[in-house]
């Protein structure tokens, strides 16, 4: 007798089938599609641009055994769930897994979770639902702009620049973004001013500091040489001063609310140094589940890929209940904090990302976790129940100060503040804007009335200039993209990723600088494809894109819209545009033959080293980039490599007699306890392969920038 029927499963990963398949029991049968199982050609356009768009799918030979066996696995069950991710990438792997099998009979099932618990899980199939098109659609219509750009703008690219140069839609406006702001620092002529503060002191009491900011009718001084700071300095130093008004105010500070996707990603740049994509890989594993010992693994925290600050009902009441019974009723606002939706276009089916439950703490699952899954655990964790906590409280003073030189009519004003917590609320468990409070705000002043006389210590007088905008973090990029509509939560991570693979930017402790080709390609879009780099029309591109979700508008004629000018432009270019050289970047290495100095050069392979004398001496020779550090197990260098999947690794340039190899970059200092090799771990911090040391780079040689030759 053969055995029932089983219903099927179908997820993107092994990791979330082996978690729902302990939810849901024998009854089911789980697999994993392992992602997408149909794409665009890569060999070809794979867009019918005469016929509507009409996209021609195809299963990559990577995927063929595996639609095989789901096909299989189709023909032997009574029902196929599909339980993708709760986006429009998970909506249009659902669509593609239903296309691809189409088993004759056998009803197909969308069921959608945000968080992979009991509750959830079973909820969801007691109310599964068909494939949303319209959310196929959007999602198709991305794809298949990407598309139109990437493969219509790239060969004009090489031909007109250099072989092997991609563009993207959204990665060229990012790109963008971090030139211009290059361009607005080297354009960026510093001003001098001065500052003067005053230490004062009121009889015994502490010495306090209160910085100039102008006469006492409100007029502002100019202070922009160092004869004018000396001027003022002599006729201050004769001054009296005297208390002219203090003002007490209570300043209340609310809790930022739970973690959306590009909040995430920045915090976790700022307090754990974690790029974007690591964040996302790691919140990945947290969401689609972890084993906690005896057989259990359960999800962790909610979806990661949401742009909405909405919490079930039912995770603010578990939270508000642990905060009652862990920090008493002090802590515990008298109604439930609830955040509006921040992000235009923000999708409030989806929940901010938080914990799946809140009694499960950072410390009791501690030791289940790597060390960076347990950190980011742990940020999400304490954002979530700070997001429900008493606000913190704060006595804010400011004391104004009168400086009355005894034979000058002008009375200059002094300033300090200070801000004294009376409650600590939310910030006991989580910090937020850390470092922005100023050094004097976190002064005690002593206690002041109006009309104290105020004795002069001394006064100090230092020269600053004005300092451009800062150079974009993976943090502030984020955040730029996401206030001005550029991308969606799931776009952040890859578009961060392109344009430092296609070395259009570095990124050196820790910000982004547009390389020269970069430039090069970011001008050369600008003249001849505006509308690619604008970042108004890629916004709007955006919302064009909600809007086909939202049942608005039709995909083909967004699509239509957007190619049709585009094609235009790109006829023009192409019978326009002169071809750009770059000048090539010479390397401290001499040709072996005739002794000239050596260039990097860029082929159909990628890069090589070849001899400046060419024609006349043809000599080339393997790119390496070398770090300076010896090998720990034969002496050699060791120097960069890429493995298959193009991702650097640090191997042995004695290979493959020494197979010696590291993940991250090695410094040059030893390690501080046991003299092994150190490796960069997070910024200004090493690990040793050794001994397992992780903290501080050790003071003395600085850690090398690889050496192009």
């Amino acid at each position: 007798m053969s055995s029932p029927k089983k219903e099927l499963v179908i997820v993107e990963s092994p990791a979330k089938a082996r978690t729902l398949g302990k939810i849901l029991g024998d009854k089911y049968s789980l697999k994993a599609s392992m992602g997408h199982i149909r794409d665009l050609p890569r060999s070809k356009l794979g867009v019918d641009i005469e016929h509507d768009f009409t996209p021609s799918y195809v299963v990559p030979r990577t995927k063929s055994k595996l639609v095989k066996e789901l096909k299989e696995a189709g023909k032997k069950a009574k029902v196929i769930y599909l339980a993708t991710d709760p986006d429009r990438e998970g909506e249009a792997i659902a669509w593609h897994l239903a296309t691809v099998i189409n088993v004759a009979k056998i009803p197909f099932r969308r069921v959608v979770f945000h968080e992979i618990t009991d509750e959830a899980v079973q909820q969801a199939f007691k109310h599964p639902r068909s494939v949303d098109s319209h959310l196929v659609d959007a999602q198709q219509a991305r794809r298949i702009l990407d598309r139109l750009v990437g493969y219509k703008l790239s060969p004009l690219l090489w031909q007109k620049v250099r072989r092997g140069l991609s563009a993207g839609r959204v990665q060229s406006v990012a790109l963008r973004i971090i030139v211009d702001r290059e361009r607005e620092i080297e354009g960026f002529v510093p001003q001098e001013y001065w500052v003067i503060e005053a230490e004062l002191q009121k009889k015994e009491t502490p010495a306090f500091r209160a910085q100039l900011v102008g006469l006492i009718d409100g007029t502002k001084l100019e202070i922009n040489t160092e004869q004018k700071a000396n001027t003022l300095k002599e006729r201050l130093e004769r001054a009296k001063y005297t208390v002219d008004k203090i003002k007490t105010r209570k300043v209340v500070r609310q809790p930022a609310p739970p973690f959306i996707t590009s909040t995430l990603q920045q915090e976790a740049w700022y307090k754990l140094r974690l790029s974007a994509g690591q964040t996302m890989a790691i919140a990945q594993e947290l969401y689609e589940g972890l084993s906690l010992g005896a057989g259990e693994s359960v999800g962790l925290i909610t979806y990661m890929r949401t742009d909405s600050t909405h919490v079930a009902r039912t995770a603010i009441a578990e939270t508000r209940d642990f905060i009652q019974k862990k920090y008493g009723e002090d802590y515990l606002p008298a109604h439930a904090r609830v955040f509006t939706r921040q992000v235009k276009g923000a999708q409030e089916a989806h929940e901010a990302i938080r914990p799946t439950h809140t009694s499960r703490t950072p410390d009791t699952v501690k030791k289940y976790l790597s060390t960076n899954q347990f950190r980011l655990y742990q940020l999400i964790w304490n954002r979530m129940v700070a997001s429900q906590m008493a606000p913190a409280l704060y006595d804010s003073t400011t004391v104004d100060i009168e400086a009355k030189p005894g034979n000058s009519r002008e009375v200059y004003l002094f300033r300090t503040t200070s801000s004294l917590l009376k409650f600590p609320g939310f910030t006991i468990l989580y910090q937020r804007d850390e470092g922005k409070i100023n050094d004097e705000s976190r002064q005690s002043l002593p206690s002041l009335d109006k009309g104290d006389v105020l004795k002069l210590l001394q006064l100090l007088a230092e020269q600053r200039f004005t300092q451009p905008s800062p150079r974009y973090t993976e943090a502030s990029l984020i955040r730029m993209l996401e206030e001005r509509g550029i991308g969606r939560p799931s776009t952040y991570a890859p578009i961060l990723a392109n344009i430092q693979e296609r070395e259009y930017v570095t990124k050196t402790s820790g910000v982004f600088k547009p390389t020269e080709l970069g430039m090069l390609v970011t001008d050369l879009l600008k003249q001849h494809f505006p509308d690619i780099v604008d970042i108004e029309f890629t916004a709007r591109m955006e919302d064009d894109l909600d809007e086909i979700a939202d049942q608005k508008k039709q995909w083909v004629d967004v699509v239509r819209n957007f190619y049709t000018p585009f094609e235009k432009a790109l006829q023009n270019a192409k019978e326009g545009i002169e071809r750009v050289k770059i000048a090539d970047e010479l390397t401290t290495e001499v040709c072996d033959k005739c002794g000239k100095p050596l260039a990097i050069k860029i082929g159909r392979f990628g890069k090589f080293l070849a001899c400046t004398g060419y024609p006349e001496c043809k000599f080339t020779k393997r790119y390496q980039i070398r770090t300076g550090v010896k090998c720990p197990d034969c002496g050699s260098e060791l120097i960069q490599r890429l493995n298959k999947k193009g991702k650097k690794f640090y191997g042995c340039s004695n290979y493959p007699n020494c197979t010696f190899a590291a993940s991250a970059r090695p410094l040059p200092q030893p390690c501080p306890k046991c003299g092994g090799l150190l490796t960069e771990y997070r910024e200004n911090r090493a690990r040793c392969l050794k001994c397992r040391y992780r903290g501080p780079i050790p003071e003395g040689k600085a850690a090398v920038t690889a050496d192009k030759s």
